[in-house]
């Protein structure tokens, strides 16, 4: 089974190859990419395109690498004891075992999908801390004196947002793709896939004025496809043409819903003051 995108997902030709070349490998595939670009949705994609259940781990900055294997509840332990609780589970651990999304990946009972999402945002020392785990798909818990290890080995899908470099070591056990921001081609099949029935006067003004705002160098912070998507639902909702964003373009105004677009003040500003001078960003 090859993954080649979804009827929901359009996934390049490189983006596939990653993909599918970090399966035969065993390797944890590592995306980059701006923001709203699809790295996260591409573990969701993967796991419906194959038919896998999904197990997903997103990381936040208090995140340990510990918690994605178990963490053990000493407190309700305590607590169940000094409660004189008339049941045998004091003296069983595993009831105070609360097992991590890479256990849950491991004892699946077929090959799953595990998506370690943002890994960026933890720790510099995150990354390391699960290279034994992610590399022998196994793990040892203390509390059982048991090892734990991988039914199936699953396909693991990481991403990242390039806040922080990672680890050397860590790097080299993954396979690595950077999603490249959609060239105009396919960013109009992936808004296809969303509105089949956009009419095509519309998606090519609408396509001009998207990419046109993103050549803007000085914009602090240029619009994703996931804005994209939602700028066009609102142009459709109120019932915005073509023969609309022509009349604005004609008049120098601004287009409507820009608020869906730029997501700052600065960007704001900048593209008004734009067109007060008679410029012409899209």
């Amino acid at each position: 089974m090859a993954f080649s995108g979804t009827a929901t997902y359009v996934a390049t030709r490189e983006l596939s190859m990653a993909v599918n070349a970090a399966v035969q490998l065993q390797k944890p595939l590592l995306i980059k990419g701006e923001p709203g670009t699809g790295k996260t949705l591409l573990a969701y994609e993967i796991a419906q395109s194959l038919g896998k259940p999904l197990y997903t781990w997103h990381v936040k900055s208090t995140t340990s690498a510990q918690q994605g294997l178990y963490e053990y509840d000493a407190v309700s332990r305590l607590r169940d004891s000094q409660l004189g609780d008339g049941s045998n589970r004091v003296g069983d651990l595993a009831h105070y075992i609360r097992k991590g999304k890479l256990w849950q990946a491991f004892e699946s009972e077929e090959q799953a999908v595990l998506l370690i999402d943002e890994i960026d945002k933890a720790d510099i020392e995150f990354p390391n801390d699960l290279l034994l785990e992610l590399d022998r798909m196994e793990f040892y818990c203390y509390e059982l004196q048991q090892t734990i290890k991988a039914r199936h080995r699953p396909i693991v899908i990481i991403t990242s947002n390039n806040e922080k470099e990672l680890p050397d070591a860590f790097l080299r056990r993954c396979f690595f793709h950077f999603i490249r921001f959609p060239d105009r081609e396919t960013m109009e099949q992936i808004v296809g896939v969303h509105y089949p029935d956009l009419p095509q006067e519309l998606m090519t003004k609408a396509m001009s004025v998207f990419y046109s705002i993103r050549d803007v160098r000085a914009l602090k912070k240029k619009p994703s496809t996931s804005e994209l998507i939602d700028w066009i639902r609102l142009l459709l909702v109120a019932g915005v043409t073509h023969d609309d964003l022509n009349d604005l373009d004609a008049l120098n105004e601004l287009p409507p819903y820009l608020g869906a677009l730029l997501k700052n003040e600065q960007d704001t500003d900048l593209m008004t003051a734009l067109r007060r001078k008679g410029g012409r960003p899209y």
